[in-house]
C-alpha cells in the first residue's frame, strides 16, 4: 500500500481536519495493555483492582464501552493497530507462533502468515516519513522473521524481540537486554519510556507503549501484593460461585446452564481444574487474584508516570493518548486439552473475572474481544463522554492519520476512522467482523467467526456449523441464543459474514487427516 502526503486544500476538507505545520502536530502516546479484560479498569466496572491514571484519562476523553479487538488473541490484534486491516485480511490470524495441528482435532488450522509481511505499511511508517520521531516500548509478538525497526520504528526497546520475558519473569529486567535495571519490568519500561519523552519533547513523536503486563507469568510487584492481601481481606465474601462450568457451543453434547450448575456441584468438576470431556471447562467468575490485582494497578502506575512526564514538558495538551488491550481477560485456564493444575496454582492459569462479560480470552464471545478503550485528544475532542459506537482496532490506522491531518490511500485498509466519535458526533461505522480459523489454547472452542451488526452479533463455529444471534443491548453476557427465534435476522448476518470471507479472502479450515477420535474430548474419554 502507497502512503502519499497530500496538500491540497480539498484534500484535507474531506478527513475535516487542517493541515497542521510540523511544529503543531500532536504526539501520539499509543498504551497497550496485554490480556487486560474488559472489566479489569475501574470505570469500567472493575470491583477489586484500582486505575485511577487510567479513570482520570476516561475523564478528559472518550471512554469506548463497546471497542473490539480484531482478534480474541494477541498476534492479529497488534498486526490490524499498525496496519488498519483485518486479520483474515493479513493472513496473520493467530498469535506467533502458534501451534501445531494435534490428533484431537477435527480440521486442520489454516496456513497463516508466520510474520508481519515487509510489504505492510504500518502507521509507524508513515509517521516516521512525516517527520516524527518514532519508539516502540515493549512487546511486538508479530513474528521472529520481522522487527519493528523494519517496520517504520526508530526504537525498540527492549532490543530483542523475544524477550525471554516467559523465563524470566517481570522481576528480572536487569538480565534483559534494552531494559538493563530497574526491580520489576513494567515500571523499567515506563522509565525508558518517561526518558524517549525528555530527549524528543521538543519533535513530534509516536511512542507505542506496548506492555508485556497483565500477561502471564502473573507476577505482581511485592507492594501491591501486599496491599491487595490486605483490600481482599477487609472485603465481604463473594456471594456467587467463584468458578462455573461453560461448554463448547459447536459440540453436539453442549448442556444447558441449568445441567452445568448441577455437574459443578460433582467432586470431579468441583475438586478440580483441568479440561473435562465434552469440551467443558471452567469459567473465573470473581475478581480476587492478588497478584493479578498487583499488575494492573502497576500498569495503571505506568500510565501515571507518562502522563507526569507529558505535564512536566507542557505537551499534555499536544498530545493525544488512546489506551486500549489486545484481548480479554484470561478467565479460562491457559493450556491445551490435559492440562491440569492444582487449587493453589489456579490463580496463575486464570487471572481474572470478564463480568458481565461472558467467556474469555481465545473466545469469540464478548469476554474475549470487547476491550477497554479511552481516547483523549485536546482541543478537538470532548472530554468525560462515553461513545457506546463500535468500533475495532483496525480502526485506529485511518483514525490517527486523520486526527493529525494525513492523507493516505485508503485502498485495502478495512479500518473506518472515529474521530466523529471523539468528537461527540454521531456515525455508523457499520459492520464489523472476526475470523479465527484455528484452535485456540483458551477454552475448548471450536474454531469460527463472527459478525456484530449494530446491536446484533452472530457466531459461526467451523466444526459443525453452528451458529448463534445475541443482542447485545438486551443481553450483553450473551445467554439468550435467538438463532432459532429471529430467522432472519440469522440469515441476513450468516450471508454478510460469508460475503465479507470472500471479499477479504480469508483462509478457511481442511479436515485433518490426523484425526483420531479417541483422544477428542468430545468422546467422553480421557
Amino acid at each position: 500500500m502507497k502512503l502519499t502526503r497530500i496538500f491540497p486544500a480539498v484534500a484535507f476538507v474531506i478527513f475535516g481536519v487542517a493541515p497542521l505545520a510540523a511544529e503543531d502536530r500532536p504526539n501520539i502516546v499509543f498504551f497497550l495493555v496485554d490480556d487486560l479484560g474488559w472489566s479489569d479498569v475501574g470505570c469500567f466496572g472493575s470491583p477489586f483492582y484500582d486505575t485511577p491514571n487510567i479513570d482520570k484519562l476516561a475523564a478528559e476523553g472518550v471512554r469506548f464501552t463497546d471497542a473490539y479487538a480484531a482478534c480474541h488473541v494477541c498476534s492479529p490484534t497488534r498486526a490490524s493497530i499498525l496496519t488498519g486491516k483485518y486479520p483474515a485480511t493479513l493472513n496473520l490470524t493467530d498469535w506467533l507462533n502458534g501451534r501445531s495441528d494435534r490428533p484431537y482435532q477435527v480440521l486442520q488450522n489454516a496456513d497463516k502468515a508466520m510474520a508481519l509481511d515487509s510489504d505492510e505499511t504500518t502507521l509507524a511508517e508513515v509517521l516516521r516519513g512525516e517527520g516524527y520521531a518514532t519508539a516502540l516500548f515493549g512487546k511486538w509478538h508479530l513474528g521472529r522473521g520481522t522487527t519493528p525497526t523494519a517496520h517504520g520504528f526508530d526504537l525498540h526497546v527492549p532490543y530483542s524481540v523475544n524477550s525471554n520475558l516467559g523465563r524470566l519473569g517481570f522481576y528480572n529486567p536487569k538480565d534483559i537486554p534494552g531494559l538493563d535495571g530497574g526491580e520489576y519490568v513494567t515500571d523499567r519500561l515506563a522509565e525508558l519510556a518517561a526518558n524517549y519523552i525528555d530527549v524528543n519533547k521538543d519533535n513530534p513523536f509516536l511512542l507505542y507503549m506496548s506492555h508485556f503486563s497483565v500477561h502471564d507469568p502473573i507476577h505482581g510487584r511485592p507492594d501491591l501484593v501486599e496491599k491487595y492481601k490486605k483490600k481482599l481481606a477487609a472485603m465481604p465474601p463473594h456471594p456467587g460461585p467463584d468458578f462455573i462450568l461453560e461448554g463448547n457451543p459447536d459440540s453436539p453434547t453442549n448442556p444447558t446452564r441449568a445441567e452445568l450448575d448441577e455437574l459443578i456441584k460433582q467432586p470431579k468438576y468441583r475438586d478440580t481444574y483441568t479440561s473435562y470431556a465434552n469440551d467443558l471447562v471452567k469459567v473465573k467468575q470473581i475478581q480476587d487474584n492478588v497478584e493479578f490485582a498487583a499488575m494492573v494497578e502497576s500498569v495503571d502506575q505506568s500510565l501515571g508516570t507518562l502522563m507526569k512526564k507529558l505535564k512536566e514538558h507542557a505537551l499534555e495538551d499536544n498530545t493525544i493518548v488512546i489506551f486500549m488491550s489486545d484481548n480479554g481477560g484470561m478467565s479460562v485456564m491457559n493450556g491445551t486439552p490435559h492440562f491440569e493444575t492444582n487449587k493453589d496454582k489456579i490463580d496463575t492459569r486464570a487471572s481474572t473475572s470478564n463480568l458481565p462479560l461472558r467467556g474469555a480470552k481465545g473466545w469469540l464471545y464478548e469476554g474475549g474481544i470487547r476491550v477497554p478503550m479511552i481516547v483523549k485528544w485536546p482541543h478537538q475532542g470532548k472530554a468525560g463522554i462515553v461513545s457506546e459506537e463500535p468500533v475495532i482496532s483496525t480502526d485506529f490506522f485511518p483514525t490517527i492519520l486523520e486526527m493529525l491531518g494525513v492523507e493516505y490511500d485508503a485502498n485495502g485498509i478495512d479500518g473506518k476512522s472515529f474521530t466523529r466519535l471523539v468528537k461527540g458526533h454521531k456515525m455508523n461505522r457499520g459492520p464489523i467482523y472476526w475470523h479465527f480459523p484455528h484452535y485456540s489454547n483458551h477454552g475448548m472452542q471450536s474454531p469460527g467467526g463472527g459478525i456484530r451488526d449494530g446491536d446484533y452479533k452472530l457466531l459461526e463455529y467451523f466444526e459443525n456449523g453452528t451458529v448463534q444471534l445475541f443482542n447485545l443491548a438486551k443481553d450483553i453476557g450473551e445467554r439468550n441464543d435467538l438463532s432459532k427465534t429471529n430467522v432472519r435476522k440469522t440469515k441476513e448476518l450468516t450471508a454478510k459474514l460469508h460475503q465479507w470471507r470472500k471479499n477479504v479472502r480469508a483462509q478457511m479450515m481442511t479436515p485433518n487427516p490426523n484425526y483420531d477420535p479417541a483422544t477428542d474430548l468430545w468422546s467422553g474419554r480421557q
